[in-house]
């Protein structure tokens, strides 16, 4: 399962997926679409990993988690 990860910071948010690379070098952070994140989360393939940047708070959200959150974190598009 692929997990994307939304900051959540004063001057907007963003989505973000990690990238693993081979073995001496960094894994790299991509800045992602919010249409293909939504894409993967509603086909259940995907869990969002919503970060506050002010107070570090996280929340891991997947296709079966309350639709409540899911509406106040992520937004109407990735309701199924």
């Amino acid at each position: 399962m692929e997990r994307y990860t939304k900051i959540i910071g004063l001057t907007g948010s963003c989505f973000i997926r990690e990238y693993k690379k081979k073995k001496h070098h960094k894994n790299k952070l991509r800045e992602v679409k919010e249409d293909t994140v939504a894409k993967f989360f509603l086909e259940g393939s995907a869990e969002v990993l919503v970060v506050f940047e002010e107070t570090g708070k996280e929340i891991l959200l997947n296709i079966n988690s309350n639709p409540d959150d899911i509406m106040k974190y992520l937004g109407k598009s990735f309701l199924p």
